[in-house]
């Protein structure tokens, strides 16, 4: 599947956590990275995390020390997790998986999932 599929999203109360993936397979030639933003209501879509070139992770300062991407393969499928603890009221938000090819072609762009929502009540 091209498009990445996310899940994961949940309604929790703060101070919890969830575990969001995302899964995507084919075009390999394209060399996708992953990577997540979220988007509030009212808000314009922001980055939150991305696998770095040495598999570590990238991440906006408002998610640091409380999430954790990783990634994992699975029968072909690349999948991406994003752990995320002690979650807060303004995580509140759609998730999205992006899948960025290393370079540009009719086939080779940008892929956007879905998206999955996550809720964090106070």
């Amino acid at each position: 599947q091209v498009q990445p599929v996310e899940s994961g999203g949940d309604s929790v109360q703060a101070g919890g956590s969830l575990r969001l993936s995302c899964a995507a397979s084919g075009l390999t030639y394209c060399r996708f990275s992953m990577s997540w933003y979220r988007q509030a209501p009212g808000k314009e879509r922001e980055f939150v995390s991305a696998i770095a070139n040495d598999g570590g992770g990238i991440y906006t300062d408002s998610v640091k020390g409380r999430f954790t991407i990783s990634q994992d393969q699975d029968n072909g499928k690349n999948i991406v997790y994003l752990q995320m603890n002690s979650l807060k009221p303004e995580d509140t938000a759609m998730y999205y998986c992006k899948r960025s090819p290393a370079y540009s072609s009719a086939m080779c762009r940008d892929y956007w999932g879905q998206g999955t929502q996550v809720t964090v009540s106070s």
